[in-house]
């Protein structure tokens, strides 16, 4: 199966012959690479019944990576689905314009923020209207994922939302005035949410927060100012058909891996990456094909910066009062306690799981693997363009 590992390692050097990479994007560069391959250590595992012995190498653990982040998936999934509410929910979009494009290449960090920022303002605002909740002040409950890309790969910055229809206040849980899946008028978001970005993307300009602008200058920022205000902001709002559930695990795809998996690259040539697209929207898939350096450089605008927390909970979900604010939703809804596993922490869901999947023997079934030998890592990875692929063999 062709690998993103293998389209950076033919590709990588007609790329960096023209290209700079950042520190983080090299930091995830040397961790796809090196994935699961003797160049991060591992041990060989032999089975105490049988006599079966492979050997079992380290992942990265970069969130860039197709090959990691199944379990911290599958945990964050199991978190969020025991949160949920005994309401209905509605799946949010809200899309920055592609005229935004450059200034998030200058400066991810400040767009990626104040993205959150004004997409958490606007629904707060809202929840907090009267107009809409039937009360005033009331604290919503959602999360805010973030996506970069397109399917074939292009920047495409926006934010998914998952939003409970109600907000609590003084401990209880208030419906939406008009209908119970119903929450905000799109237009009336889209407007708001634009007014939001522009009012902080102003005042960065003004105290110097984004001074490497490629349109910083006074004609240039006039004419992106005159298209942004004209511009309709793509906001999307809808209750998903499948119920919450749904709307959370298409996310979960996405939270803890990059904008391609492995699964989806069909072959790496000496000039091209092939790798499949969705079609429609009944699931249909189609087949394009990239050169191998603009595929990397496509693969590169969506390595995140240092830090960047990717998924934000607001609200009645904030960490910092979700264990009081839950649980009063929780008891004016007058929902059961959720059984313990399902409550369990991240950390404690991949020990459990993890070890069930690492410690039985893959042949008969019935054995217990324990470590026969092992291979120690070295202490730094060669830099992009040098580091090649490892042998998945015994060292």
């Amino acid at each position: 199966m062709a690998t993103l590992a293998q389209a950076l390692h033919r590709h990588g050097p007609t790329y960096l012959a023209s290209h700079t990479l950042s520190g983080s994007q090299a930091k995830a560069w040397r961790a796809i690479i090196a994935c699961r391959t003797k160049a991060l250590g591992g041990e060989q595992l032999g089975c105490d019944t049988c006599g079966h012995s492979h050997w079992q190498y380290h992942s990265c653990r970069n969130r860039h990576c197709p090959q990691c982040g199944a379990r911290a998936k599958d945990a964050w999934l199991q978190g969020r689905l025991a949160e949920l509410l005994n309401v209905p929910y509605v799946h949010l979009v809200f899309t920055l314009p592609h005229s935004l494009n450059a200034l998030y290449g200058a400066h991810p960090r400040w767009v990626i923020d104040t993205l959150f920022a004004s997409t958490a303002q606007t629904l707060s605002d809202f929840s907090g209207n009267a107009r809409w909740m039937g009360v005033a002040g009331g604290t919503p409950a959602f999360s805010l994922v973030l996506h970069t890309w397109t399917q074939d790969l292009r920047r495409h910055i926006h934010v998914h939302g998952v939003m409970a229809s109600g907000v609590l206040l003084d401990g209880r849980w208030h419906a939406p005035s008009r209908k119970p899946d119903f929450l905000f008028p799109v237009q009336a978001l889209s407007k708001a949410f634009r007014g939001k970005f522009l009012q902080a993307l102003g005042d960065a300009r003004r105290s110097g927060q984004i001074d490497a602008d490629p349109q910083g200058d006074a004609s240039a920022w006039r004419e992106r100012q005159r298209a942004l205000y004209h511009h309709n902001w793509v906001v999307y709002a809808k209750a998903p058909l499948g119920g919450p559930a749904q709307a959370l695990e298409y996310l979960s795809r996405y939270t803890h891996r990059t904008a391609i998996g492995n699964e989806r690259i069909r072959a790496v040539t000496g000039d091209e990456v092939i790798f499949t697209v969705r079609a429609d929207d009944q699931g249909g898939k189609k087949t394009i094909r990239l050169q191998g350096a603009e595929f990397v450089r496509r693969v590169l605008l969506h390595v995140l910066p240092t830090g960047i927390k990717r998924i934000r909970h607001y609200g009645v979900l904030a960490p910092a009062c979700k264990g009081k604010k839950l649980d009063a939703a929780r008891r004016d809804l007058q929902m059961p306690e959720p059984p313990p596993q399902a409550i369990e922490s991240a950390r404690e869901f991949l020990r459990r799981v993890a070890r069930i999947d690492a410690l039985k023997c893959p042949c008969c079934k019935v054995g217990t693997l324990h470590c026969v030998q092992t291979v120690a890592a070295p202490q730094w990875l060669p830099a992009p363009g040098a580091l090649m692929p490892n042998s998945r063999g015994p060292p």
